[in-house]
């Protein structure tokens, strides 16, 4: 009895000691572990919130604190489609770097440290991650909970678009070719003769570019059938027969302007549902959620009929959205052994934008020096690679390949009129400067 109580002490030591050598990540890396845990909203403002609900106009077209609340709350009060996790959960490495909280920006009220305008009246922020080399440079959550999961709004539309790309890749999907020879339903309808990559551009020409203050536009009418514009008991149910037979008319050639409109988006994601025969919400976790190790499952806001709003309904963790931003960096091997978003893909973004799209506005000199193209649902490309998509009021993917890095965030208007000081050109020229890299 003796021998044998002697050996199992001797197998825990041996399991112990090996417990004891084993490499664990650094505190600060393990998923989660920011503060303690605490609830982000109360039982009764929880209720208080609710109440506050516009009902006679849309949810969001309220500002300021209700306004941050509704967008970090959505789950809350309206349906929401699933996309899932997979396996285990890649562990992002952190590797804090003092100079970007500490570098001083330049703001309407001064010079001030980076961190300290995030955390100023002046932003809007609610949480913020850098990550470049696959590690967490700098992470701060001003605003929310680190596991509270915002709506990213048009940020959604590059998930979109990236989904296109596979099916490209694959040889399902030829983007020069009529959206209409793989949705026949179009061919009622004035986006009959429109090319994908005029879709995919947002130079579709068709008259239906985003209207939120008309709600008789072609825009409004759309956006009401997924639940992002004000429904009533006769609007259009749905999204697919609306865009088959709308005929709003052409405002431009097609792919001779940029005009923005989810309901290019929705096409494109019609799309990818057809050629993968499932939902939009299954073909994203299929292809990219479940193989990025993300923290937590993700959701698309769908708030009429289950259809999910994929223009601009993501709801995620930062980190989670910083990791799909890795697979346009060299990074993107840490998370997976596939490459998830091909070289062909990356370098079309960086150099195959269509020069027509923003000569009016170049003329008119409306768009910042180093400009250099929009493409695929990414609204501004950058001579220095940079790749951005922004989300109404205060979101935003960057990415650029080139420095292996990646930078998400979430916030919210304080009015009308974002009166907020805007993130992006602040946080472009920190990145400019903690990691400088010779431009061509």
């Amino acid at each position: 009895m003796k021998l044998k109580f002697s050996f199992l002490i001797f197998i825990v030591l041996l399991y112990w000691i090996s417990c004891s050598n084993t490499e664990h990540p650094p505190k600060s890396a393990v998923i989660g572990v920011h503060k303690p845990f605490q609830s982000a909203s109360s039982i009764d403002e929880v209720r208080a919130q609710i109440e506050k609900l516009p009902t006679e106009d849309i949810w969001w077209n309220v500002y300021g604190e209700d306004q941050m609340w509704n967008f970090k709350n959505l789950h809350r009060f309206y349906p929401a489609v699933n996309v899932y996790r997979e396996g285990q959960v890649k562990i992002l490495g952190t590797r804090v770097m003092a100079e970007i909280p500490n570098h001083q920006v330049e703001t309407p009220a001064g010079k001030i440290g980076f961190k300290a305008f995030i955390d100023s009246d002046q932003s809007t922020t609610m949480g913020i991650v850098i990550v470049q080399g696959g590690e967490i440079v700098f992470e701060h959550y001003p605003r929310q909970e680190p596991y509270e999961k915002p709506i990213y709004w048009s940020v959604t539309k590059v998930l979109v678009s990236a989904l296109v790309g596979i099916l490209e890749d694959r040889g399902l999907v030829e983007v020069n070719l009529p959206i209409s020879k793989y949705l026949p339903e179009l061919e009622d309808s004035d986006f009959k003769a429109v090319t994908i990559r005029n879709i995919l551009d947002m130079a579709s020409g068709v008259n239906c570019q985003e209207n939120y203050e008309d709600w008789e536009s072609c825009y409004y009418q759309y956006s009401a059938t997924v639940g992002d514009g004000f429904w009533a008991d006769d609007t259009p149910k749905n999204p697919y027969e609306f865009l088959a037979s709308v005929k709003p008319g052409m405002s431009h050639d097609q792919g001779t302007r940029f005009e923005y409109s989810g309901a290019n988006t929705f096409l494109l994601s019609w799309l990818v549902e057809r050629q993968m025969g499932m939902p939009f919400q299954d073909a994203l976790t299929k292809e990219i959620w479940a193989k990025i190790g993300a923290e937590s499952d993700a959701s698309l806001l769908a708030p009429r009929y289950g259809v999910p709003n994929t223009h601009g309904g993501l709801l995620a963790r930062l980190r989670d959205v910083a990791r799909y931003g890795m697979l346009y960096t060299p990074s993107s091997s840490l998370l997976t052994d596939e490459q998830i978003i091909s070289d062909r893909v990356i370098q079309l973004i960086r150099n195959e934008g269509n020069s027509k799209l923003w000569e009016h506005a170049k003329g008119k000199d409306w768009l910042p020096e180093d400009f250099s193209h929009s493409v695929y649902q990414w609204d501004q490309v950058y001579k220095n690679h940079d790749f951005f998509k922004g989300g109404w009021c205060g979101q935003g993917l960057l990415v650029n390949p080139d420095k292996d890095l990646v930078v998400v965030y979430t916030g919210y208007c304080k009015d009308a009129q974002s009166t907020e000081v805007a993130l992006l050109p602040i946080l472009r020229q920190v990145l400019k400067e903690v990691f400088p890299l010779e431009e061509g």
